[in-house]
């Protein structure tokens, strides 16, 4: 009912129609050292549609940046949860709460709730040969501490999402921030799931727990907001940085899951080696070890266009393939602007 587009319609587009169909890009140049050159000068004060278009090139970015499926975690929990080797979280065992899990031979001393039926039925057995003295002909039971059966319990642990963020320099500056973006709508999704998040980075030769599990929003979002980019890509050590901390997530009785984004082109080895085949073979080893330990994981790849490497790494995690969408947002805000009514009508 408008006669004129706003910034507002434009994202809008961005996120319904163009980024979902964002596969084909054009490819992004490799980093080199780029000669000085001028800066370009200011823009006029008497030129009000040069910073409209700038904002809107920006407000555009940003909302195609965000366009990330919903039900993007729920197909993490899907992805495995059959059995424990399969990625299902180890049940705590706790002595007095949890729901019923069967029984099992122990001492009710410890503070476990003892189970009366099947201590009966252990000792039913051994009725014949204990029955001598005074116990036999009043016709009671005799219990014996080897036939205590306690109570198995058990709950469900809390699942930690850890995300495992590519910041290195193997990628344009602008993925990275695309991937900040969807980073900070997962990180939404888990505060209302009330999962706990770690974050995980590498870059240079090195991998770096940036942020322990934690249920707070705000200090994710600001470690993630600091995170710098650029250097090596260190793949294997991210992924081994990450299954550890699952390992030990799981040992409290946790549940961890794994979010790698990453453009899956690997140039540093485990050993901090510089040398893409060794490199990348490292990586696919990390990669199988998440699936030998029945982690679940999920993989965005960040490359401009949908990369082989980072697929190949995916099915070695047994893990579900997603490329980051994107939206071209110069063709966007020229699309906009064609349709916008002319300034002279």
């Amino acid at each position: 009912g408008r006669a004129e587009v706003e910034a507002a319609d434009a994202a809008l587009a961005a996120r319904l129609v163009l980024a979902p169909r964002a596969t084909a890009l054009p490819d992004q140049p490799h980093e080199q050292e780029q000669p000085d050159q001028p800066e370009p000068p200011p823009p006029s004060d008497g030129d009000p549609g040069q910073d409209q278009e700038r904002e809107l090139e920006d407000v555009v970015l940003d909302a195609a940046r965000a366009a990330l499926p919903d039900d993007l975690l729920k197909r993490l929990g899907a992805a495995g949860g059959l059995s424990r080797h399969s990625g299902k979280a180890a049940p705590i065992a706790h002595p007095t709460s949890g729901r019923p899990a069967g029984s099992r031979r122990g001492s009710p001393r410890s503070g476990a709730r003892l189970n009366v039926i099947e201590t009966l039925r252990a000792a039913a057995p051994w009725q014949r040969l204990r029955a001598t003295g005074g116990a036999a002909a009043a016709g009671l039971i005799q219990v014996r501490p080897e036939d205590f059966r306690i109570a198995r319990l058990k709950r469900q642990g809390r699942t930690t999402t850890i995300f495992v963020v590519d910041a290195s320099g193997s990628s344009a500056f602008h993925r990275l921030a695309e991937a900040k973006g969807a980073v900070e709508l997962l990180l939404a999704d888990c505060y209302v799931r009330r999962d706990e998040v770690a974050l995980v980075s590498f870059r240079g030769k090195t991998a770096e727990l940036l942020l322990p599990p934690t249920r707070s929003l705000v200090r994710a979002k600001r470690c993630l907001a600091a995170l710098p980019g650029g250097g090596g890509t260190p793949l294997a050590s991210g992924i081994d940085a990450a299954a550890d901390l699952a390992d030990a997530i799981r040992r409290r009785g946790g549940t961890p899951a794994l979010v790698l984004l990453t453009d899956g082109r690997a140039n540093i080895g485990r050993d901090g080696a510089t040398g893409r085949t060794a490199a990348e073979s490292d990586a696919l080893v990390s990669a199988r070890r998440v699936a030998a330990a029945g982690l679940r994981a999920l993989l965005v790849d960040t490359s401009a266009h949908p990369d082989p490497a980072a697929r190949r790494l995916a099915d070695g995690m047994r893990a579900p393939y997603l490329p980051l969408p994107r939206a071209d947002a110069a063709l966007i805000s020229r699309a906009v602007r064609a349709a916008a009514p002319s300034s002279s009508a």
